[in-house]
């Protein structure tokens, strides 16, 4: 090698794409193994189309297989005495309803001979009755279920109900029915948080999650509790567990938090919360409780913790507590998580965001589902409506002490006064209510 300045640069180590002679350019196994794996997946075609190999775990051709033997197959080892198992249902049945009992290894246990399922099969007609007396050309008709012995009782029960009979209040009579009015189409923002996309999301975190955070405004704990997830995860997942989490209980008296963390420990466990980065309340409780909950799981790496209620709850300002930085987008207003997102908390914790869900229910009205804070207050077209009932809810000196009114006679009344003071004005010196 000489020792000019060319030389000098040229590089000592040859580079990997030159092959020098005798060098074994050939490929070993692991490299072929490797290759085929990134080839492999596809099935394989001739120039016609024709299948030539299928794809692996694709193919409809049954290898031969052996089963492993077992010696329980030729003894009883998995029978169990009818005094034995007396025994372990009443055991069973005062720690299973108890929400601060854990059960573990429930493969291990028969906890399915606990409920009796009573199968209640399909009555076979031709039990009862002949082939020809039910079907057929000769088929006679089934003697109907009545609640009257003899048919003096039923010509005097029809008697009755014709002399109570009041044709004025028959909603079926086309003269009752009144057409010249319908009932007004609900708003679209009253059906946030029931579209279907949101609910797939919520099933995708309770399927995913170990443990499940059903987080309640302390304001409406049982109007935001959600009981079709909490029947769902009873009866389908009864193996999560579930922790309810009153959260916001600053907003309301010291006294109020207290008596529904007992009502509600009745059912499942309940922590008391504040959501807040430097000033919270319940964090470490709350952390020691999804610690606890990682050593019951031990057999598993780390565990996922979800969290599911109403929107507007706290869902996400839980999680920036917990982190103690802003790693969810957090805001005043409902609906602002759109999508469910995995969040590490710790090496063995994973903390699972859900966007809100509401609970479609009949008997709410809909001033309740305003006044649940899961509608944005700007997509009311008339806000006002909703005041009276605030006004009814509320104590006279609460408000009083709140927005500076002495005395109102009705709520347009207050909006005015309320208007007046704050100097929401139109023109002409008017109070603007809405």
């Amino acid at each position: 090698m000489g020792v000019q300045k060319k030389e000098a640069s040229r590089p000592k180590k040859v580079p990997g794409n030159l092959k020098l002679k005798g060098e074994n350019f050939y490929r070993d196994r692991k490299k072929v193994q490797y290759i085929n794996m990134l080839k492999g997946g596809r099935a394989k075609h001739d120039s016609k189309g024709n299948l030539v190999k299928a794809a692996p775990f694709q193919s409809t051709d049954a290898t031969p297989a052996r089963i492993e033997p077992n010696r329980k197959w030729f003894g009883n080892t998995r029978v169990i005495g009818q005094k034995a198992l007396d025994e372990f249902r009443e055991q069973m049945s005062t720690k299973i309803n108890d929400p601060y009992q854990v059960l573990l290894r429930r493969s291990k246990l028969p906890t399915s001979l606990l409920h009796d399922n009573t199968h209640i099969g399909r009555v076979n007609m031709l039990q009862t009755e002949t082939f020809g007396d039910t079907f057929g050309p000769k088929a006679q008709r089934k003697r109907p279920k009545l609640n009257v012995e003899g048919y003096e009782q039923l010509v005097s029960k029809i008697t009755d109900s014709e002399g109570s009979y009041d044709h004025k209040k028959d909603a079926n009579l086309l003269a009752n029915q009144q057409s010249d009015f319908t009932d007004a189409a609900r708003d679209w923002y009253f059906s946030a948080g029931t579209s279907k996309r949101i609910w797939n999301e919520l099933y995708k975190v309770v399927d995913s999650s170990d443990v499940i955070l059903h987080v309640l405004d302390a304001r409406d704990p049982e109007g935001t509790r959600c009981r079709h997830v909490e029947n769902y995860i009873k009866t389908e997942a009864p193996h999560k567990n579930l922790i309810y989490i009153l959260n916001k209980v600053d907003l309301v008296p010291t006294w109020v938090t207290a008596r529904w963390v007992k009502v509600l420990s009745r059912e499942h466990p309940t922590l008391a919360f504040h959501a807040s980065i430097s000033r919270s309340f319940g964090k470490g409780s709350l952390i020691q409780l999804l610690r606890q909950f990682t050593r019951l799981h031990s057999d598993k790496r780390q565990i996922s913790v979800g969290l599911i209620g109403y929107p507007n709850t706290g869902k996400s300002s839980i999680i920036n507590t917990l982190r103690q930085k802003k790693v969810c987008n957090v805001a005043p207003m409902p609906g602002e998580t759109k999508v469910w997102q995995y969040i590490t908390m710790t090496r063995r914790i994973y903390l699972i965001d859900c966007p809100g869900i509401v609970q479609f229910s009949a008997s709410d009205t809909d001033t309740d589902i305003v006044l649940k804070g899961s509608i944005r207050t700007q997509s009311l077209l008339s806000p006002e409506d909703y005041i009276p009932e605030i006004l009814s809810r509320v104590r006279k000196e609460y408000i009083q002490r709140q927005y500076q009114i002495d005395k109102w006679d009705d709520a347009h009344d207050f909006l005015s006064e309320l208007a007046t003071i704050t100097g929401k004005l139109n023109k002409g010196g008017e109070p603007n209510l809405h």
